[in-house]
């Protein structure tokens, strides 16, 4: 497996630190998790380490204080391994997420595929306590991404077209790609395709890119909202067995979140289509605005906040 070089993993290390503050599961000298469940009531509302995620889970954090509610926010947690036994904890209240891949986390024998079926089956697999809120139209699906120039060479447009390249093929993705059902192994059952995985630890965003663009790698894992795949003339390979399943963006809350929440997180969803987020990733992106401005500047033209 090819890695990375030390500096460009140094950079990735830096380009996620930049993104949030904090690390918000500190542990105690016993070496427990001390993260509180909510201050004074408050509910904690958490995000991924993925900048685009961190968006939405403001977005959910203004709309709520909009409503009067107190919102602790831990952000920047990392990735499921790490955030599911807080949720499942009651340590965080509310998550955005994404129906597909939370399903195959819970259940990665499911037999769901569309959109509807997946957020159904994901409510039943959640563990008690936890509530799948309305999916938004708007999806950021895992892609199997190559350069235009790589496709036209080798004739691609499927993800199985992969199969007929005469030539050893890696991937930049996170590691944890290594075992999701449709990393390396689902590739390689499902289509025959054997990739190397080159782990990049930035969720498809600059490292993952740059690691496509300077011939690093020949397929890169970046999520299909990103704005970098028109920018660049990137090709998404058709997944014609799909592999992955619809990721529409989901709201996984406690039993703490009341209705009067629930409802205000619901209304967000009801609006965020596909081109809302792309829309909302493209300004991040142009502008690097902190999450909390991206989000207040999208909830304004919505007319969602006063």
């Amino acid at each position: 497996m090819k890695r990375i070089s030390a500096a460009t993993a140094g950079l990735a290390l830096l380009t996620l630190s930049a993104c949030g503050g904090g690390d918000p599961l500190e542990t105690d000298d016993n070496g427990e998790d001390a993260s509180p469940a909510g201050e004074n009531g408050a509910l904690v509302v958490g995000s991924q380490q993925y900048y685009s995620n961190t968006i939405i889970a403001e977005i959910y954090a203004q709309v709520l204080e909009q409503e009067g509610y107190e919102i602790q926010r831990e952000y920047e947690i990392g990735q499921r391994e790490v955030y599911i036994p807080e949720l499942e904890a009651g340590a965080i209240d509310v998550f955005p997420e994404y129906t597909g891949n939370l399903l195959d986390y819970f259940d990665p024998d499911n037999e769901s595929g569309e959109a509807d079926a997946v957020h159904a089956d994901l409510g039943e697999a959640l563990p008690e306590g936890l509530q799948a809120l309305d999916y938004a139209e708007a999806t950021d699906q895992d892609s199997y991404v190559v350069t235009e120039e790589f496709a036209q060479e080798h004739d691609l447009s499927t993800v199985a077209d992969l199969a007929e390249v005469d030539e050893d093929l890696s991937i930049a993705a996170n590691a944890e790609f290594e075992t999701r059902p449709y990393g390396i192994e689902g590739l390689a059952e499902t289509y025959g395709v054997e990739l190397d995985l080159v782990p990049v630890e930035d969720s498809g965003g600059p490292l993952t890119l740059g690691a496509l663009l300077d011939g690093e790698v020949e397929v890169a894992n970046i999520y299909s909202a990103d704005p970098a795949i028109e920018d660049n003339d990137l090709i998404i390979l058709e997944d014609t067995e799909s592999l992955v399943l619809p990721q529409n963006v989901v709201p996984i809350v406690s039993e703490s979140v009341d209705d009067a929440a629930r409802d205000a997180i619901n209304e967000v969803q009801a609006v965020l289509d596909q081109q809302e987020l792309l829309d909302i990733n493209s300004h991040s992106q142009s502008t690097q605005d902190s999450p909390a401005d991206v989000a207040q500047w999208w909830l304004e033209d919505q007319g969602m906040l006063d």
